[in-house]
């Protein structure tokens, strides 16, 4: 009997419309594999189901399930598309195994941890892979503007602690823009991270259980006209990514090395996409995605073509690999 796959997307963030994106070119693209495939947009107000026929249904977000024609569905898989919460944070992974439904993301404790950047470098740092100096920064604390500059130096980067895409991300080159850059990312998350920038080259490394292995895919190296890999960079076309990395061969191995290494010791599932910039050779890590972006402007389908893998084919993958996942 064919299973019932629901791609699900949206979310509460200001990735949701990333999030959609995403959902949609996943959903498009499991239309040829055998299953009854449906896109759950999932929304603050008023969450739908569309079925392959464009037919739109209430979702009942107690039961993850809907009625069609008389009848409840309910999902055998979800692949999980939401970038940002709940969908990345772990909330939605919490409550699919609680209901029992097997889905892409990984375990509700992992989501959280790698969801939170200054939490994911300290058990990133304790693995022994290396990262830029850093402080967290609470909105109820009184900013020490100069302390923050002795600490890590300018330019330094000032990130919203529990967001993607960018969103409440500045680079800062002056004590002027550290001012302002927190009061802009606070309006983001009540959380920051504040780090010590570093220069060199960048990279993104696709990580995956592929056909019973943990595989790394072909490394992406990412240069941007803008100061940093920013969201006009990541959506918008000011940037070029090179797939495979034009790198040295021992810079690769590093990497991927690497790559496994933060994906065993953090116990993550699903696809990743860790972060690294090269500093005199040696890759530091800048963070990790669990639930990366799957739009055409997107890395991860650019590296899964780049080994010769289409994009249905990855998602057979992660299909599969999720059906035989215990809940």
């Amino acid at each position: 009997m064919k299973k019932n796959i629901g791609i699900i997307c949206g979310g509460y963030t200001s990735e949701q419309e990333i999030s959609k994106k995403s959902g949609k070119v996943v959903f498009d693209s499991i239309q040829a594999l055998d299953y009854f495939s449906y896109l759950i947009d999932l929304d603050k107000n008023t969450s739908s189901v569309v079925d392959q026929k464009g037919d739109t249904y209430p979702l009942n977000e107690v039961t993850f399930s809907f009625e069609k024609e008389g009848e409840t569905v309910h999902f055998d898989m979800i692949i999980n598309m939401i970038h940002g919460a709940p969908g990345e944070n772990g909330i939605l992974a919490e409550k699919f195994e609680n209901l029992g439904i097997t889905h892409s993301s990984c375990h509700p404790v992992q989501a959280a941890l790698t969801y939170d950047k200054y939490a994911c470098l300290e058990a990133v740092s304790k693995l022994g892979i290396p990262t830029a100096k850093r402080l967290r920064l609470k909105i109820s604390d009184t900013p020490d503007i100069d302390g923050i500059i002795e600490q890590l130096g300018i330019p330094c980067f000032v990130k919203a602690n529990r967001s993607g895409s960018s969103f409440g991300v500045y680079k800062v080159n002056d004590k002027k823009g550290l001012s302002v850059a927190i009061s802009n990312a606070f309006k983001e998350d009540d959380e920051l991270v504040i780090e010590r920038a570093l220069e060199g080259r960048e990279i993104t490394v696709g990580v995956l259980e592929w056909k019973g292995k943990l595989t790394v895919l072909p490394i992406t190296e990412v240069t941007t006209e803008n100061d940093f890999f920013d969201y006009e960079a990541k959506y918008e076309g000011k940037s070029e990514e090179i797939t495979p990395a034009k790198i040295p061969i021992e810079w690769k191995e590093k990497a991927d090395e690497m790559a496994k290494k933060i994906y065993k010791g953090l116990h993550l599932s699903g696809i990743t996409r860790s972060e690294f910039i090269f500093q005199e050779g040696i890759p530091h890590f800048l963070e990790v995605n669990t639930i990366p972006g799957m739009t055409k402007e997107s890395i991860i389908p650019q590296q899964a073509k780049a080994a010769g893998i289409s994009l249905p084919e990855l998602l057979e993958g992660v299909i599969q690999t999720g059906l035989i996942k215990k809940v």
